[in-house]
């Protein structure tokens, strides 16, 4: 059901067109070790809105963002970039983040799951086995057989919102259980990834690629 990745090739950023703002560094990151030029000019470390992806960027000159705002970084669209100057066409790694940006990625990632109900309550209604001992529902925090079951029985009659899972499911905090998921599979600390790429240098990891998945099924893309 899935495929093996490698995250060579990454093309990722220019699959985004806006992302949320994780730091802002006026004087620019000194202790980049990458780009010497990113250690004195302002720099932005951000994260797509689409496909989850770390990015960074330069703000246009004279423009301040803010942390929690979300920007335009589109290649597609470059004249809807009203803040944004230049857009590093390479993914950063977990590990590239400021202490800053690290602290504020788990409220980014709930933002972006919020205003993406419809996309994981969908996720929630077509999710599939992986293997014959393992179901994709599993693979997300807090959801065992029992509460599996549960779902597969009550997404007889779709969900329809995130509200609605967690009545019907009695899931405490679906939100948080999809932002934990997901903060896993940035960092890299998976073998399969349900959502999204695995980070740069992740090797021989399982895909399932629901995201891309829905977002066709949706006409997102």
């Amino acid at each position: 059901m899935g495929s093996r990745g490698s995250a060579s090739g990454d093309k990722r950023v220019s699959r985004e067109d806006f992302a949320v703002v994780l730091d802002f560094m006026p004087s620019g990151n000194p202790l980049d070790q990458h780009h010497p030029s990113h250690r004195n000019k302002p720099l932005a470390q951000a994260l797509g809105t689409t496909y989850f992806t770390l990015l960074e960027f330069h703000p246009k000159p004279g423009v301040h963002v803010t942390q929690g705002e979300k920007v335009c970084v589109s290649f597609r669209f470059r004249e809807l970039r009203d803040k944004v100057g230049y857009v590093w066409g390479e993914s950063i790694r977990y590990d590239d983040l400021t202490a800053v940006a690290k602290s504020y990625l788990p409220e980014a990632i709930r933002i972006i799951v919020l205003d993406l109900e419809k996309v994981f309550v969908t996720f929630f209604n077509i999710a599939a086995p992986v293997t014959i001992k393992l179901h994709s529902l599993e693979l997300i925090p807090g959801i065992g057989k029992k509460t599996m079951w549960t779902i597969l029985e009550e997404r007889k009659k779709p969900f329809e919102s995130f509200r609605d899972l967690q009545a019907r499911v009695k899931i405490p905090d679906p939100v948080g259980l999809i932002t934990e998921r997901i903060l896993k599979e940035i960092k890299g600390e998976e073998k399969m990834y349900l959502f999204l790429e695995p980070p740069p240098g992740v090797r021989d990891a399982i895909v399932l690629g629901y995201l891309h998945r829905i977002y066709s099924m949706l006409g997102y893309e």
